[in-house]
């Protein structure tokens, strides 16, 4: 049996506190968040409210013409429920220039556009706010490399990124999001009609399952077979893995020194901290 259950009490406890502590090691005490009214952005905002205080934390709306007005709703009763500061930023006059410049661009490439245009106006309010943009992507999507890099994936820390899908909605439900935003289908929201588990092909639930085997557990693919997943499932959801290792990591630099940045000077252990 696949037993994907957390102790939502400690889980709660080392966030909160991973939160404080890193952005207070950064130098800072606010914090700011691309919220798009779903459910990973909806929990960050309701543990970084918890660690920091709500008026510590300014949330942003970043909605394009075509996003869904539930959306906008959604974010906007998050926002009231923790006290936060919040900004409504269009990115519509942004986008649509270079949309139209690329008029042959499909719905992918015009979404990954969205999504670095947003994280430019995250990074954008991090230094006018003062304060550490705070990631929303959980372990889910960054192992199967669902999302956009320096788009959705940027950000200074991330409390999510080791919670899988399955978890962020255990987590959430406890903490006390609503359940209009519990409840509703995965989407990141960047054209009409999406949703996650339509773009890949399966439901968060079946590869969380399969996902917890092969990564936590280190099972080998043929094992996962064995215990009644359907390989060619199997085989897709590795290739996903392996393929989209580049956005799990720094960019990769070619070595010549016997110091090189990533491979040999990792910490600042030498320098006394």
């Amino acid at each position: 049996m696949i037993d994907l259950s957390i102790n939502i009490e400690l889980a709660r406890t080392i966030l909160t506190g991973f939160i404080r502590s890193e952005i207070m090691r950064a130098g800072f005490s606010r914090a700011v968040i691309n919220l798009s009214g779903g459910l990973d952005s909806t929990l960050a905002c309701y543990l970084t409210a918890e660690a920091l205080g709500g008026e510590n934390v300014l949330a942003l709306r970043v909605p394009y013409s075509s996003s869904s007005v539930d959306s906008l709703d959604h974010a906007q009763m998050v926002i009231e429920a923790l006290g936060l500061q919040s900004m409504t930023i269009p990115i519509s006059e942004m986008t649509d220039p270079l949309f139209e410049r690329f008029p042959e661009a499909g719905p992918v490439r015009r979404g990954n556009i969205m999504a670095r245009l947003r994280m430019i106006v995250l990074y954008d309010q991090s230094e006018a706010f003062r304060g550490l943009p705070i990631g929303t992507g959980n372990k889910t999507e960054i192992l199967l490399g669902y999302t956009t890099l320096f788009g959705d994936s940027a950000c200074a820390i991330n409390p999510l990124g080791d919670l899988y899908k399955t978890q962020v909605r255990q987590l959430a439900r406890a903490i006390g999001v609503p359940g209009v935003i519990l409840d509703k289908a995965p989407t990141a929201d960047l054209w009409v009609g999406q949703t996650d588990e339509g773009e890949l092909g399966f439901t968060y639930e079946e590869v969380d399952r399969l996902l917890y085997l092969l990564v936590d557990q280190r099972f080998s693919p043929e094992e996962c077979v064995t215990t009644g997943f359907d390989e060619k499932f199997v085989r897709n959801v590795v290739e996903r893995v392996r393929r989209n290792h580049f956005k799990r990591i720094l960019p990769p630099i070619a070595k010549l020194s016997n110091r090189t940045v990533g491979y040999d000077f990792l910490y600042l252990r030498d320098w006394g901290t």
